[in-house]
């Protein structure tokens, strides 16, 4: 066990360190069929599940999540993976928030570990967290029969009470101590997540997060301004 790495830092993905989300990420792959005519009817079929889709994620981010990746049933593998790094140059890239990158290495430099807890399948997070330098990643799996995807999500489904279940399990299979580590997320849907930590901090909070922040007394962090400054816990003096 590496001293250094005594305490995590545990980030959210969408809306956190970027504005893009998982409905952006599937009409990327169904407008990107090698098929004009079935990426057609693929991406009608995404525009078409937007108002179930922002419904489901009132109602449950693991329903929304579940729902959503039904997209992807029918595309092989090599497809998807090999779309990865075009989805991150052309529509990722561009949208992580300003002080993100920044952020991500302020927590490194403090001796935290960098952890990536996410809802978004692996093959998309990959070019993401080798942009970030993240030391893991926390995400979801898609099944695959014959190297063709099935439109289910392996369990566990990262959503939810299930973010802070795996945090948890992550911390205490690396000896990490949590009261010492710190989660950065956008949505009240992460409150379990953000709760398992010692320092949590709302980060471009929606406004029921917002809310809760205020009630719980957590620091509120907006990565969209670059005049933003970041909690008290991360400056240099508090890095022993």
């Amino acid at each position: 066990m590496t001293p250094a790495f005594m305490k995590a830092a545990f980030y959210d993905l969408d809306g956190t360190l970027l504005s893009c989300n998982l409905v952006t990420m599937h009409a990327y792959y169904a407008r990107n069929d090698r098929s004009l005519v079935k990426s057609a009817y693929q991406f009608t079929k995404v525009l078409l599940s937007v108002p179930l889709l922002f419904g489901l994620d009132l109602y449950s981010r693991a329903a929304f999540t579940r729902f959503a990746f039904r997209a992807y049933r029918g595309m092989h593998r090599d497809r998807l993976v090999g779309l990865a790094d075009d989805l991150f140059e052309v529509t990722l890239k561009p949208s992580i928030f300003p002080r993100a990158g920044a952020l991500v290495a302020c927590t490194r430099d403090l001796g935290y570990r960098n952890v990536l807890v996410t809802g978004t399948l692996d093959f998309m997070v990959r070019p993401i967290a080798l942009h970030f330098g993240f030391d893991e990643v926390i995400c979801n799996r898609l099944e695959f029969r014959k190297h063709v995807a099935t439109g289910i999500a392996l369990e566990p489904l990262i959503a939810e009470r299930e973010k802070a279940r795996s945090i948890r399990q992550y911390a205490e299979q690396e000896g990490m101590d949590l009261s010492k580590s710190c989660a950065f997320s956008d949505s009240a849907a992460d409150v379990p997540m953000l709760s398992s930590v010692g320092q949590p901090v709302a980060t471009n909070p929606s406004l029921a997060l917002r809310r809760i922040a205020q009630e719980r007394q957590w620091p509120i962090l907006e990565l969209r301004e670059t005049s933003s400054k970041f909690p008290p816990f991360l400056s240099p003096a508090k890095a022993h």
